[in-house]
């Protein structure tokens, strides 16, 4: 044993060095000597290596164990994703194997890797005609929706997939079972709300509300409606937040479906008194002939009459023989004084073609205004006769909705895009879009005759009009005094670009579509660039 000294804990002779670490350990104690294994390094960098430097120690294995960890992180982060979309089973899977080919089993990691995976739950979903809709997914893997959209056209176009349309009913019929909002609510009612729903959802369909618009929030306005109509307690801000829209766009759409239902009442004989705030008394009436009118025209041809003679009478006594249409509690149907409303059934009307049953506006008009008046003689004898009875109050009760229902319609069941336009529901609408922009063409064709009448008036200033007020004119020259008066100049920026447009020989088609900065770049500023070339041209020429 060689002598290395005493040992500082034991103070025995019996130190020996290490084979690993070098460092001097006591054999009696077991104690290793502290800075008992200093090497000094001579010759620079080719002399002696240090203690604690060994090839291969550091790193080993390093890359291997990486790659397992990655594609582990990148299968939980899947399994996470899927879990909280509520897929599972063969989907999951599906969604695996689509990533995989994708990365070519290299997975990542990253933000990026959480946006790809919520792409991949999208399209394997829609694939299989399961509605998922892009805004849950959005929420989910907390993006914006328009980053998920480009990372699904991504993933689209490498697999080269083509995907189905969108289907706004099959996205109806989930977020009403999904909606926190509607846990509560009965089986029964469900799916009598459904059936409401899908009517007129599709109804939406044939009046163009969906067309270029996002769907979900359409959904919702349909949701709020028919939650409404069956005494659902329902508010539209919680189930914009239920489906992650914006509660603003959902707002509008509930608007316009109210809006289209209005101009669906308008052939009632009480239309004209229907409005947005009162439409949903006059809701049960209004769908349930939307609802006649859709069973009577089927392919351009008229159903046989006595399909639809039952409900025509029903209609007629609910309409005209009850009070719920404004809300009027006391009846005076027990004195025999509304008997003319109730439609017999032995009546001729059955009788022959379906072309004999003509009943003019103006008669029901005229049968409408005889039961106001019987109903207001009615009210008043009831508050003179009975002082001691409590007054009746203005109401309304939904509760008759699940009476008036049915759901014989087609359009309560899903039917393809061409037999939802086949079909009739008492309105012809055009897009939004479309009137939007013929509004917007009137307004550009006004503006331009505004514009031309300023020119010429400019240019010619003695042989202006006078009497309009509106003109604009920068100033009017007096006979007897050379003073200038000033109006108050009432034009926009649209003016004075369709204004420079009209001295630049643009013609009046052009203007009236309003692509204004196309129309500036080829006729104001090109043309000024053509002529300070052409002039520099004929300088250099001189």
């Amino acid at each position: 044993m060689e002598n290395n000294g005493s040992c500082k804990n034991c103070r025995k002779n019996t130190l020996v060095p290490d084979d690993v670490t070098g460092n001097l350990v006591c054999t009696s104690c077991d104690v290793v000597q502290d800075f008992d294994n200093f090497q000094a390094h001579i010759g620079g960098v080719t002399g002696a290596a240090g203690t604690y430097v060994r090839v291969g120690t550091v790193g080993a294995g390093g890359t291997l164990n990486y790659k397992e960890n990655k594609v582990f992180e990148s299968q939980r982060l899947i399994m996470d994703i899927t879990f909280k979309l509520g897929i599972s089973g063969s989907k999951t899977n599906e969604i695996k194997v689509l990533a995989e080919k994708i990365t070519e089993g290299e997975y990542g990691r990253g933000r990026w890797f959480t946006v790809f995976v919520g792409a991949c739950a999208y399209v394997v979903m829609r694939k299989d005609g399961k509605m998922l809709p892009i805004v849950e997914v959005a929420d989910v893997v907390d993006c914006d929706v328009y980053e998920l959209g480009r990372m699904i056209g991504r993933v689209v176009g490498f697999v080269d997939l083509k995907l189905p349309e969108f289907d706004i009913v099959n996205c109806f019929e989930r977020s009403i079972r999904s909606c926190p909002s509607f846990d509560r609510v009965s089986a029964d009612t469900i799916g009598r709300m459904m059936q409401q729903g899908v009517f007129l959802v599709q109804c939406l369909i044939k009046w163009f509300i969906t067309t270029g618009r996002r769907p979900i929030p359409v959904v919702a306005a349909v949701l709020v409606f028919v939650g409404e109509l069956n005494e659902v307690p329902v508010n539209i801000d919680d189930v914009a937040n239920e489906l992650h829209v914006v509660v603003g766009t959902c707002k509008k759409r509930y608007k316009e479906l109210l809006e289209r239902l209005v101009e669906v009442a308008r052939v009632l004989p009480w239309g004209k008194d229907v409005t947005v705030k009162n439409i949903l008394r006059n809701a049960p009436f209004v769908i349930q002939y939307m609802e006649m009118k859709s069973n009577m025209i089927c392919n351009g041809k008229r159903k046989s009459f006595e399909h639809v003679q039952s409900d025509i009478e029903g209609l007629l006594v609910d309409c005209l023989g009850k009070e719920i249409g404004y809300g009027i509690c006391n009846t005076s149907s027990k004195d025999g004084n509304l008997d003319y409303f109730e439609v017999s059934h032995s009546s001729n009307l059955s009788q022959g073609s379906p072309d004999r049953f003509q009943i003019s506006p103006e008669c029901l008009s005229i049968i409408y205004s005889r039961f106001l008046d019987e109903v207001s003689f009615a009210k008043v004898s009831a508050e003179r006769g009975m002082e001691n009875r409590r007054k009746p109050q203005r109401s309304y009760d939904l509760q008759v909705c699940t009476d008036w229902w049915e759901g014989k319609s087609e359009l309560s069941k899903k039917l393809v895009l061409m037999q939802i336009f086949d079909k009739d529901v008492g309105l012809d609408a055009t897009p939004p879009s479309f009137v939007k922009g013929s509004l917007a063409k009137q307004r550009r064709q006004e503006k331009i005759i505004n514009a031309k009448g300023r020119i010429h008036r400019i240019m010619n200033p003695y042989m202006s009009d006078s009497g309009n007020s509106k003109a604009l004119c920068a100033s009017e020259p007096e006979k007897t005094a050379r003073k200038r008066k000033k109006i108050q100049m009432d034009i926009d920026w649209e003016d004075l670009i369709i204004e420079t447009l009209l001295l630049h020989n643009v013609e009046d088609d052009e203007i009236v579509n309003g692509h204004y900065n196309v129309l500036l770049a080829l006729h104001v500023f090109d043309n000024g660039i053509a002529r300070l070339s052409s002039r520099n041209c004929n300088d250099d020429i001189m």
